[in-house]
C-alpha cells in the first residue's frame, strides 16, 4: 500500500466520524496520537530501538481493551504522558480525549492495528501521514492548517545548497511540522560512520521553537520516530521571537509564518477592547517594526555563529518594503552579511493562492567596515512559471537547474549576476528584481489558473497597500 494509499484510508474515516459528530480538527488531533502509539510499537519490534513510553501507557495495554475500560485506559495514557519529562512530555503536552464513545475510539484503534505496518525498514511513511492528513484538513475545511508547509521540494533545494555538516548545529525558529530539520537530519548522518558524531547528531544537533502548541507535538512526534532527541526535546513551545535566548547556531534553515502585521487585543476593566501593533523590543534588534518577517529576518541574524549559514523563505514585502526598517534591515543584510544568494519561487505552491515568496541565502562573517556582499546571484523560478497544488505540483527536479546554478556560479537566462554598487543605488534599496519578460501578458493560453490569477491580483494590491502604509507611517514620523 503506498503512503498516498494509506493516508486516504484513515483520511476516510474521518468523514464517518464528523458524521458522528467528531469535527476534522478533533479527528486528526486525535489519530496523531493513537498512529505515534501504534508506530512506537512497531519501531520497536521493527526496528529494534529502544522505546520511550512506559509499558503502562503503550499501544498493547490500549488494543487489548473494550468499552468503558480503552477510554479510561487511553484518557489515562494521554494524562500520563503528558506529565512525562523530555520529548514524550512535549508530544503529549495538554492532550486530551476527544474521542469519548468507547465504540468510536474502538473503531479507530481497530484501524490503525490492522493496517500498516505503519513504520518499516524500508518504506518510511511517518512524515507523509501526519502532513498527509494535517494537508487534507487544510484543503477540505479550509482551516489554515496549511500555513505549516513548506513543499517538500523547497526543503529539499534549500537543505541541499545550504549543505549543512555533520557535527554542526541547526536551528528551525519557526519549525512547523519539523520539514526542515528532518530533511538536514537525511543529508546530514550518511556523512560518518563515527558514532560519537552520530550521537551527537540526533541528540544535540537540532534545535525548533514554534508557537503553536499542536504543530510542536507532531514536530516532537516526527523528529522522535525518526530517532532523533529520544531523551530531552529538541522542541520547544516559545514565541522565537520574544527575547534573545543568548544560543548560536551553525544553519539556520526555517520558514516563518507569512502572516500580516501583528496585534493584539487589551480589555479594559469596563469592558472596551484597544489593539495594539506587536512591536517587539529587542536590544540586537537594530530596527523596531510590526512587521513579523522583518522581525524574523533580524531574528536569525542575531542566532547565527559567525561563520555561520541560513536559508531563509520570505515572502516579497520583505525586499521591497518602504520605510526606516525596511530598508535598514536589507541593508544591514547587505553590509553585515554575505547575501549572496536569491531564488524567487513560482507562485501557486502554496495554500494560500497568490502569495509570492523568496528563499534568501546569507552567511554570517566576522566584523567588517566594507560591505560583506560583494554580489547577489539572483535566480528567477517565477515568471513563466506556474505551479498548482493539484494538477501541476512542484517536484524535486524543478530545482535541479537552480542547485547546479548555485554551485557554479555562471549567468543563464534565469540566473543573473548584481553588484553591490548596483543592489545600493537602488531606489529605497528595493530588491524585488525581475528581467525576465512575462509571456502571459502576450499569450492568454499562458495566463494562470483563474483562482491563482486572482489571488496574485488580489497579494499584488495588498503589497500596494502595505506600501502606502509604509510610506503615510513614515510620514507621520510613526515608523520609529
Amino acid at each position: 500500500m503506498t503512503n498516498e494509499q494509506l493516508v486516504s484510508k484513515v483520511w476516510n474515516y474521518a468523514h464517518v466520524l464528523r458524521d458522528q459528530g467528531v469535527s476534522y480538527g478533533d479527528y486528526v488531533e486525535q489519530i496523531t496520537y493513537l498512529l505515534f502509539l501504534k508506530m512506537d510499537q512497531e519501531r520497536e519490534e521493527l526496528l529494534g530501538e529502544t522505546s520511550a513510553i512506559p509499558a503502562k501507557w503503550n499501544w498493547g495495554q490500549l488494543i487489548k481493551k473494550d468499552g468503558d475500560a480503552l477510554e479510561l485506559q487511553y484518557r489515562h495514557t494521554l494524562e500520563a504522558l503528558g506529565k512525562e519529562e523530555g520529548l514524550i512530555g512535549t508530544i503529549f503536552r495538554k492532550a486530551q480525549n476527544k474521542l469519548s464513545d468507547p465504540a468510536k475510539l474502538k473503531r479507530v484503534v481497530s484501524l490503525i492495528d490492522t493496517e500498516g505496518p505503519w513504520i518499516g525498514l524500508q518504506v518510511d511513511v511517518k512524515g507523509e501521514i501526519y502532513e498527509g492528513l494535517l494537508e487534507r484538513n487544510a484543503s477540505e475545511v479550509k482551516s489554515g492548517a496549511g500555513q505549516y508547509f513548506t513543499p517538500r521540494a523547497v526543503i529539499e533545494a534549500i537543505v541541499a545548497c545550504v549543505d549543512p555538516k555533520i557535527g554542526e548545529t541547526v536551528c528551525d525558529p519557526a519549525c512547523g511540522t519539523g520539514g526542515f530539520l528532518l530533511a538536514a537530519y537525511d543529508h546530514m548522518k550518511g556523512q560518518s560512520q563515527d558514532r560519537a558524531k552520530l550521537n551527537q547528531l540526533r541528540h544535540s544537533a537540532f534545535t525548533g521553537t514554534d508557537i503553536v502548541d499542536e504543530v510542536v507535538r507532531l514536530c516532537a512526534m516526527n523528529l522522535y520516530l525518526h530517532g532523533i532527541g529520544n531523551g530531552g526535546s529538541p522542541v520547544q513551545q516559545a514565541d522565537a521571537l520574544a527575547a534573545d535566548s543568548g544560543k548560536r547556531f551553525n544553519v539556520v534553515l526555517t520558514n516563518p509564518p507569512f502572516g500580516k502585521k501583528s496585534s493584539f487585543k487589551i480589555v479594559g476593566e469596563d469592558g472596551s477592547i484597544t489593539t495594539e501593533k506587536e512591536d517587539y523590543e529587542r536590544e540586537d534588534f537594530k530596527f523596531t517594526t510590526s512587521n513579523k518577517q522583518l522581525n524574523f529576518l533580524q531574528h536569525i541574524m542575531t542566532i547565527m555563529e559567525v561563520g555561520g549559514r541560513a536559508g531563509v523563505v520570505l515572502p516579497d514585502n520583505v525586499l521591497f518594503e518602504a520605510g526606516r526598517a525596511g530598508e535598514g534591515i536589507r541593508k544591514r543584510l547587505l553590509e553585515g552579511f554575505n547575501f549572496h544568494t536569491l531564488l524567487r519561487l513560482p507562485t501557486g505552491i502554496w495554500y494560500s493562492p497568490g502569495v509570492k515568496a523568496n528563499v534568501l541565502f546569507f552567511d554570517k562573517r566576522p566584523a567588517a567596515r566594507e560591505a560583506q556582499t560583494k554580489e547577489l546571484w539572483v535566480y528567477d523560478y517565477r515568471t513563466n512559471v506556474h505551479k498548482t497544488l493539484k494538477t501541476k505540483r512542484l517536484v524535486d527536479e524543478d530545482f535541479n537547474d537552480f542547485v547546479e546554478c548555485y554551485r557554479k556560479r555562471e549567468e543563464t537566462e534565469r540566473f543573473r549576476r548584481f553588484s553591490y554598487e548596483e543592489l545600493i543605488a537602488r531606489d529605497k534599496l528595493n530588491l524585488d528584481i525581475f528581467w525576465l519578460k512575462d509571456d502571459s501578458l502576450e499569450d492568454l493560453e499562458n495566463l494562470p489558473e483563474p483562482d491563482v490569477l486572482a489571488a496574485e491580483i488580489v497579494e499584488n494590491l495588498e503589497a500596494a497597500l502595505e506600501q502606502f502604509r509604509s510610506v503615510n507611517a513614515e510620514l507621520a514620523g510613526e515608523d520609529e
